[in-house]
């Protein structure tokens, strides 16, 4: 562990410049979503860290009042907090910061998408797995052609249909280029969808 790296973490080095930053859903851990990142990029090198909130001791990115509710001053705090962390690990690991791509889950795919919607960090692609609107920031950042996946399922019981859809229209207001897919099932996360981001990503990442 370094000293300026505060978040628990896996770092694997990869073939391609191309770095993911593999954020992973509530219980999770660094090596959560390890499969899923080399099942989209096996060539990539591999950034996941370990979120920092307790709750009733499953690891999390940010609070939460209740289910959908977000502690909105912490999740502001957290998203400053872990886009240093990529930028500082970016130096130790000597990786390229200009080409990191998020990939999160659940309620991390939503620290993801408030750290673009925040201007934080200008990742060069994001795969965000059952996502919803994590904040409404003051002012939209310029996101133009970003290219961000949003990957959501019709029968979700936590993320309405509406919800995503207000998510993306956001992301589009400021420019992003977004990719908008369904999958025929719930919250959980399928290996048919890591399929798609995977195809995604080849096409539109490595292209």
């Amino acid at each position: 562990m370094f000293s300026n790296l505060t978040y628990l973490h896996r770092f694997i080095r990869g073939k391609e410049n191309t770095t993911l930053l593999l954020l992973h859903g509530t219980g999770g851990d660094e090596d959560d979503m390890i499969a899923v990142g080399h099942a989209i990029s096996a060539e990539s090198s591999m950034l996941s860290p370990r979120g920092k909130v307790n709750e009733n001791g499953m690891p999390r990115f940010f609070r939460r009042i209740s289910e959908g509710v977000f502690d909105l001053e912490d999740l502001k705090f957290r998203s400053k907090e872990l886009a240093e962390f990529v930028r500082n690990a970016s130096g130790v690991y000597n990786f390229d910061s200009n080409a990191v791509i998020a990939v999160g889950y659940s309620n991390d795919a939503n620290i993801a998408a408030s750290i673009l919607l925040l201007g934080l960090f200008r990742f060069a692609g994001s795969i965000l797995f059952r996502p919803m609107v994590p904040l409404i920031p003051p002012n939209l950042p310029n996101l133009q052609n970003s290219p961000i996946l949003v990957a959501s399922g019709t029968m979700d019981q936590l993320v309405p249909r509406s919800e995503t859809e207000r998510l993306v229209a956001l992301f589009r207001k400021a420019g992003a280029k977004v990719t908008l897919t369904w999958q025929e099932g719930g919250h959980a996360l399928g290996s048919e969808e890591v399929k798609k981001a995977n195809e995604w990503f080849q096409k539109g990442i490595l292209s």
